[in-house]
């Protein structure tokens, strides 16, 4: 008489798809650490996902162990959220794909608070009746532009259909050749006049045009005249471009209203902060009647597009029923008011604002992180890479100031291979590697190695925990 076949233990490897573990014996085989943390009927189901995966794909069959940590590491990553931090080591400081403008903490602080209990968004506390909710803003943004009245709208983008719907629906809107332009996203000025319900009047050339040109153009179909600021490209060369007070006073004088797209909008003197002069919203305001600008590039906030100008025309504009289509929410009027806060303190702005302290960084101070930086780096990094340090450029991005550039330095990252050539390949395999950290990290690749500029790298011991992750993967691959 044959004995019987004794059953494996739990934990032992199962060469044969009939022999697979069933799903009651591998949950009650779990601790109670990994049902706390998922539950009892999530596991369950990644336990049943696993098990599926591993009869269809006909090989040996894991031991119990095994399944169980493939299920609680599927759970882990559906609970990873999509949206999470990373570190924009690219050298484009407001990188448009990583989230633009950094908020500073008291911004942040100012969305959480009344993220978690009700606000006065819309509540006059003074006389306990309906409030406006531009209202938290609005006296700040005038203060520091000097406009009339102000209304806050989800990009800027919104804000120039916004104008273009409220002033001139069904009626010509001027513009220069020269400024018609598309960023991105495929977002071209004419389309957004189409969308407005306006018509567009071309004047002058690609690289020249003149106040005659706008002075013939001007008559009674005519809604408004618009310049639009040339934040993501330059013309050079045998160029010209009407006097913009000129230009203002002969809209005054036929009564058409101009209007200044601005795009990035800076509230202050960057050339006094040793940075590349960029009109301001103040200054732009002098020539023009109405102003747009963006809330998360240069003035350093949360996206969002601000219209700012006369009183009357911003009336128009608030009455317009696209603006509650375009209206933002009660957490970002408190990140524009914090930051916009910080503005009344100039003497300090630098070091609270992040997008101004990130953008005037020294170069020798940029230099001096990466040679401190460098062996650390080296010693997570030994066995895939060398690590150097070298000269490089960060750009401002977002459209600001496109064909200015800040001098920095990178920390380089040449994947070994034999005879000590990188090649694209490895580049490209190491920057995933990079982009699979738990917080990850994101440069960019150039001559056959991995740049990662640190003109925005502030929390260094973050950067390196989260390289430490490399190690420890690459320990587990030897122990394996």
């Amino acid at each position: 008489m044959n004995a019987p076949v004794p059953t494996p233990p739990a934990d032992d490897p199962v060469p044969s798809p009939r022999r697979i573990p069933s799903v009651e014996r591998l949950v009650g085989a779990a601790s109670p650490a990994e049902l706390e943390t998922y539950g009892r009927t999530a596991f369950t189901d990644a336990i049943r996902t696993v098990l599926a995966g591993i009869r269809a794909g006909g090989g040996p069959v894991p031991d119990a162990a095994a399944i169980r940590a493939e299920a609680s590491a599927r759970l882990a990553a559906e609970r990873r959220p999509s949206l999470r931090p990373v570190f924009n080591l690219t050298g484009t400081v407001l990188h448009t794909n990583l989230g633009r403008a950094l908020l500073p903490r008291s911004a942040a602080e100012a969305v959480a608070a009344v993220m978690v209990q009700a606000s006065n968004l819309e509540f006059d506390l003074a006389t306990g009746a309906r409030g406006e909710r531009d209202d938290h803003v609005e006296a700040l943004i005038c203060r520091l532009t000097g406009a009339e009245a102000a209304v806050v709208v989800n990009n800027n983008a919104a804000a120039v259909l916004l104008v273009l719907n409220a002033l001139a629906m069904r009626k010509e809107v001027v513009v220069s050749r020269g400024e018609l332009v598309e960023i991105g996203g495929s977002f071209r000025v004419p389309d957004v006049m189409v969308r407005a319900g306006c018509r567009l009047r071309e004047v002058g050339t690609t690289n020249r045009t003149h106040l005659r040109d706008y002075a013939e153009a001007l008559g009674p179909r005519t809604g408004l005249v618009m310049k639009v600021h040339p934040s993501n490209y330059a013309i050079a060369g045998f160029t010209a471009a009407a006097d913009p007070v000129a230009l203002h006073a002969l809209c005054r004088e036929r009564g058409v209203p101009l209007a200044d797209d601005l795009g990035s909008g800076s509230l202050v003197d960057l050339a006094a902060y040793g940075l590349p002069p960029e009109p301001t919203v103040r200054a732009a305001l002098e020539r023009a009647d109405v102003v747009t600008f963006s809330g998360d590039k240069l003035l350093g906030a949360v996206q969002c597009g601000i219209v700012a100008g006369r009183k009357d025309l911003i009336a128009r504009v608030r009455k317009n029923p696209l603006k509650r289509a375009l209206r933002v929410d009660k957490m970002t009027y408190a990140a524009l008011e914090a930051v916009l806060r910080l503005y009344l303190y100039p003497e300090r702005l630098r070091a609270e604002l992040p997008t101004l302290r990130l953008l005037t960084r020294e170069r020798d101070a940029i230099a001096a992180q990466a040679e401190r930086l460098a062996p650390a780096v080296a010693e997570r990094l030994a066995g895939r890479a060398t690590v150097s340090v070298a000269d490089c450029i960060s750009q401002i991005g977002s459209g600001a100031l496109p064909v200015e550039t800040l001098p920095s330095a990178a920390l380089v990252l040449t994947p070994n291979a034999p005879g000590g050539r990188g090649g694209g390949g490895r580049c490209r395999r190491l920057a995933e590697e990079l982009r699979r950290l738990p917080v990850p990290v994101i440069g960019r690749i150039s001559d056959e190695a991995v740049r990662l500029d640190l003109r925005t790298l502030e929390d260094e011991a973050g950067f390196l925990a989260a390289l430490a992750a490399l190690t420890r993967a690459e320990d587990g691959r030897r122990t394996t």
